[in-house]
């Protein structure tokens, strides 16, 4: 299981630890922060994107298919749901949509190029958000 605290220390600056490691999150000054790291959704993204590549790689590895490089470029930004072409089940009023671009370097064979773009959408976090998340929210006052 994974465990994050966070503590807002000053304005909207947040920092971020999993008890070996710390980092922030804050929003830019045009939405009332100090930019001193990333937006939450920009984390949100990089975990995703962090995820993608992590999990080509560690495929590749064990497959030994031999990978030059890997690439992604995500994008999040929210759109209104009667503009979203893709969405199975689509909703009123505006929705997140998450785009992404993975280059893959390597030479590869035609069933090694699909079976790669299968694991693009294989990773952990983007099954995590694809599939949906049930909160669990607890709220204590001290």
């Amino acid at each position: 299981m994974t465990r994050i605290i966070a503590e807002l220390t000053s304005g909207t600056e947040v920092t971020i630890s999993n008890g070996r490691h710390s980092w922030r999150a804050d929003e830019p000054p045009q939405a009332g922060g100090n930019d001193t790291g990333p937006t939450p959704y920009e984390l949100l993204v990089g975990a995703l994107a962090g995820c993608t590549l992590v999990t080509l790689a560690l495929y590749c590895r064990h497959k030994q298919i031999p990978l030059k490089a890997v690439t992604a470029t995500y994008e999040h930004g929210r759109v209104h749901a009667d503009d979203c072409q893709e969405c199975e089940n689509p909703k009123k009023g505006l929705i997140d949509r998450i785009t992404s671009q993975v280059r893959i370097a390597g030479d590869f064979d035609e069933a090694q190029r699909r079976r790669l773009a299968q694991i693009v959408e294989r990773c952990p976090v983007h099954k995590t958000l694809a599939n949906g998340v049930t909160m669990v929210d607890a709220t204590e006052f001290v």
